[in-house]
């Protein structure tokens, strides 16, 4: 305003348009000669603040040297310090006030009394009074109490901050008070021990057992492109012609086209004109794809929070979004979210990452090599990367077997597995399990905690035991997140059915408070593996690119992943929304060099195991006087299976009988006990130890036939 006043009449507007129509307002409200002292007050005005000059007037011949103008101290900038100091003063004073008319109990518990103030009284006794609770209280100023919980934290620290210095009380001061001589109560001193073990307990911090944990760096990741995008002018431009044309075959008109370029896809948003149908253009999609002779076209009619359509066309150069980039990213490193994942870029080539204790649970889904292993090594990678292992355990199931045995070597610091488990990565179906059960009484204890320190989820209960306000005799403890990741779900489904299927639904409707969460894999997305009540509980969903229409309506309840590319092409759906994304690549070897950057530090002396469990139906049978009453209801007709086929093997049980695996393997253990077959040997079939369906029928009935 000011430039605009003093250069108005030249031809550049020196104020800028907002000085200049404010100039022109003032003018007509003000006049000229109004906004002259107005400008004039606001210079003087913020010279004032600025610089607060002491007006004092000191000159020699100046018949008021002696008086000195008082400063303005409300131009002094804000001092959080005075403010305090001042509040300490009135506490004093208020203090003394109590002392002085209020009664001895409440003087026992805030207030000091000073030697000088104990002249005034002249009663004898009052004096030996005032005498023993000032000694009393010495301790409790010179060594302050805690304070309470309805007291903000900055006055405790403001009160007693890092330099302060314990005042020394000499013996002769106290001698002289008449305070030496006056026996101190038990009950006095022991509330002082206290009061004083309060003060001296600092915050709890969990990364303290390992507080020389160094988190890895991103020298150990590879570069595989730089972070530029190359811009192929004339392949946007024929695109655009191309589509401009093929709409113009069917008589649709469009007033506006833009391209956003991505990684591996170009957005081409496009305003159709007035009295155009959507359903028109989203039915033109095959026919766009033929024009433009590529390979997954997109539509999106229309783009949610927009008034245009969009056509994803696949760039012909495509870049790799290496993880390194990714993790480097602002949106990363500066994270505040309990579980961050970086999960790569999206289309608009900007760093996607997202909460995982907000999802809270994830379902990743497509066919076979398309992404999905690494999907899941870069989410692994996001939480090794950003949290310490006392913040996060993972529990790691792989019935591949080969997929995440590279995590293994975490066992002392970020894995989470039973006592009685030799390897820390499970994959056998029977310990798949027992694990998923025990993560089911974990969050029934997790759950009393919550209840027993009257807060409802994780991040309020560590806050508290942080504070410590919960006690650890309680049984109280800081809990850490687990994340459970199954790497492929399908195969548990086929052998061991509801089994699995149960403690997993039962994890995904109740786990999300205290701080469980699930990361589920997939390729095959069919309504008997992804079930109702999965998908239910499972709203955040991954999709990579499938075969058909009807798995990405299986996974995102929506078309549109049969149209991706591969190669970390991928949809996420978070609601009703699906974002399509980049995934970020993370090579195997450089997931080793990860792990073995934190396996060869210091790690707790053992690992975190969960909770035993032990099944109701895992008894053996190590009599063999059994009756038929203790065997299965199903256990003649799998012997005669067996026998029939002269093939003792649990899978073919399962097959054939439609069983668990738990109650397969049951009867498999009867039928040894019995003495049908033989011992196991490792993957191969158990031997039959009857040959005839006539021998196996007598053994039977002179079974039946015992008391």
């Amino acid at each position: 305003m000011l430039l605009e006043y003093i250069f108005r009449k030249s031809e550049f507007t020196w104020g800028g348009a907002f000085g200049e129509s404010t100039c022109i307002w003032l003018s007509n409200f003000l006049g000229q000669v109004g906004l002259f002292f107005l400008l004039l007050f606001t210079i003087g005005t913020w010279f004032f603040w600025r610089f607060n000059p002491n007006l004092s007037m000191l000159s020699v011949d100046n018949p008021f040297k002696d008086f000195e103008m008082p400063t303005w101290d409300f131009f002094k900038p804000y001092d959080e310090d005075d403010d305090v100091k001042s509040n300490i003063a009135n506490k004093k004073e208020k203090s003394t006030e109590t002392m002085m008319f209020g009664n001895k109990p409440d003087l026992e518990k805030d207030t000091f009394v000073f030697p000088e103030q104990t002249e005034d009284l002249s009663h004898q006794n009052k004096q030996g009074n005032m005498q023993e609770l000032e000694f009393n209280l010495l301790d409790r100023v010179l060594k302050p109490s805690k304070v309470s919980d309805n007291t903000p934290d900055f006055d405790l620290q403001i009160d007693f901050p890092q330099d302060y210095d314990e005042p020394m009380v000499s013996e002769s001061l106290l001698a002289s008070n008449g305070v030496g001589q006056v026996p101190v109560s038990p009950e006095t001193e022991i509330e002082a021990v206290k009061m004083n073990d309060l003060v001296e307990m600092e915050p709890y911090d969990p990364t303290a057992d390992l507080s020389r944990y160094k988190y890895p760096t991103t020298e150990l990741l590879l570069e595989y492109s730089d972070q530029k995008i190359e811009i192929d002018r004339s392949e946007l431009e024929a695109n655009k012609d191309q589509i401009i044309s093929t709409l113009l075959n069917y008589k649709i008109e469009i007033t506006k086209i833009r391209a956003t370029i991505g990684p591996t896809v170009t957005l081409y948003e496009i305003i159709p004109a007035p009295g155009v149908k959507i359903s028109k253009i989203k039915n033109l999609e095959d026919d766009i794809a033929l024009s433009l002779a590529a390979l997954g076209i997109r539509i999106i009619a229309p783009i949610p929070g927009k008034g245009t359509i969009g056509i994803e066309v696949p760039n012909k150069n495509k870049q790799i979004v290496s993880l390194k980039e990714v993790l480097l990213s602002e949106k990363f490193t500066q994270s505040k979210m309990a579980l961050p994942i970086a999960l790569g870029k999206t289309i608009s080539n900007e760093v996607f990452v997202a909460d995982l204790a907000k999802m809270p649970h994830l379902l990743v889904a497509g066919a076979t090599g398309q992404g999905k292993s690494v999907g899941i090594n870069t989410i692994l990678m996001s939480l090794l990367y950003k949290k310490h292992p006392s913040q996060v355990k993972l529990v790691l199931i792989d019935p591949k077997k080969v997929e995440l045995f590279p995590y293994g070597h975490l066992d002392q610091h970020f894995l989470a597995f039973l006592p009685d488990q030799d390897e820390p990565i499970i994959t056998e179906t029977s310990k798949v399990i027992n694990t998923l059960n025990s993560l089911c009484i974990e969050m029934d204890h997790r759950y009393d905690l919550l209840k027993a320190a009257r807060v409802r989820n994780i991040k309020e209960y560590n806050e508290k035991f942080m504070e410590r306000k919960l006690s650890p005799k309680d049984g109280h403890k800081f809990l850490p997140y687990i994340v459970l990741v199954i790497d492929e779900f399908a195969d548990l489904i086929m052998t061991a059915g509801k089994e699995v299927e149960l403690p997993i639904a039962r994890l995904a409707q109740l786990a999300r408070a205290i701080g469980i969460h699930l990361i589920i894999a997939t390729q095959r997305p069919s309504v008997n593996i992804i079930t109702g009540t999965i998908k239910a509980n499972f709203p955040a969903r991954l999709a990579f690119k499938v075969t058909s229409k009807i798995d990405s309506r299986t996974i995102l309840d929506s078309g549109g992943a049969d149209q991706l590319i591969g190669s970390g092409d991928m949809l996420l759906s978070i609601g009703s929304t699906n974002v399509r994304l980049q995934c970020a690549f993370v090579d195997t070897p450089e997931v080793e060099e990860v792990i073995d950057f934190i396996s060869k530090q210091q790690g707790y002396p053992e690992p975190f195991y969960l909770p035993e469990y032990k099944a109701d139906d895992e008894g053996g049978y190590d009599s063999k006087d059994v009756k038929a009453s203790d065997l299965d209801d199903m256990f003649e007709d799998a012997a005669r299976l067996v026998v029939s086929a002269q093939h003792g093997s649990t899978s073919m049980i399962q097959r054939k009988m439609q069983l668990g695996y738990n109650r397969a393997g049951r009867i498999m253990d009867q039928m040894e006990v019995l003495g049908i077959v033989g011992e196991a040997k490792g993957s191969k079939p158990r031997e039959v130890l009857f040959y005839s369906m006539e021998e196996l029928n007598a053994f039977l009935l002179n079974l039946k036939s015992r008391i």
